[in-house]
């Protein structure tokens, strides 16, 4: 029979978050694609190198490459935009879930 440790400190769970740029998040989505940059470029007529500008970070995508780049690679332009952005309603959630964590902790010592 098994018992439960009582000893070991109680940990938070770490966010699974990665912090990736425009560029990576345009190369990420393209290549979960399978398409080539030479292949994006003609099916959105966004010449070659400023495909490889962008995903490099070198020059901005901007809101109308973004609308097609997205058009594109099925996906809304907010997710090229905006990679890192989170929205309020998850901001409150994880929020919530550190108060909930907090109060089981002060019950637990109690």
């Amino acid at each position: 029979m098994t018992t439960k440790r009582t000893d070991m400190p109680v940990f938070k769970p770490a966010k699974k978050r990665v912090e990736v740029s425009v560029g990576e998040t345009l190369r990420i989505l393209r290549e979960l694609q399978e398409l080539s940059q030479g292949q994006l470029a003609e099916i959105t007529g966004i010449p070659q190198p400023t495909i490889s500008a962008i995903e490099n970070d070198r020059i901005n995508l901007g809101v109308e490459r973004a609308k097609i780049f997205a058009t594109a690679l099925q996906c809304h332009p907010a997710v090229l935009a905006f990679p890192g952005w989170e929205s309020p309603s998850q901001k409150q959630t994880s929020n919530q879930r550190q108060i909930k964590n907090t109060f089981k902790e002060q019950i637990a010592r109690a």
